[in-house]
């Protein structure tokens, strides 16, 4: 099975009980070998950053990219950093 971003996203909201997730395939031509992801979950709470990158890993989500930028934060860090407002 070829690794998409859409599979990296379902991935990471069905192993990390992921609030909202961002995957970007950054590669040239999209070609799959480089991701940016966002991953919100309450699961990273009071979690060091070390840590929410061990639990990204132990999902598997990514065996064979070869350029992952990540950030993982928890709906309240992130709520400080994304203000949306709803018109």
């Amino acid at each position: 099975m070829a690794i998409t971003a859409d599979h990296i996203r379902e991935k990471l909201i069905k192993e990390l009980a992921a609030l909202h997730v961002d995957v970007e395939d950054t590669s040239p031509n999209r070609c799959a070998a480089s991701y940016k992801v966002l991953v919100v979950s309450s699961m990273f709470e009071g979690k060091p950053l070390l840590q929410r990158h061990r639990s990204l890993l132990l999902a598997a989500v990514i065996q064979t990219t070869f350029t992952l930028e990540v950030a993982l934060k928890n709906p309240r860090s992130h709520s400080l950093h994304c203000r949306c407002e709803i018109v």
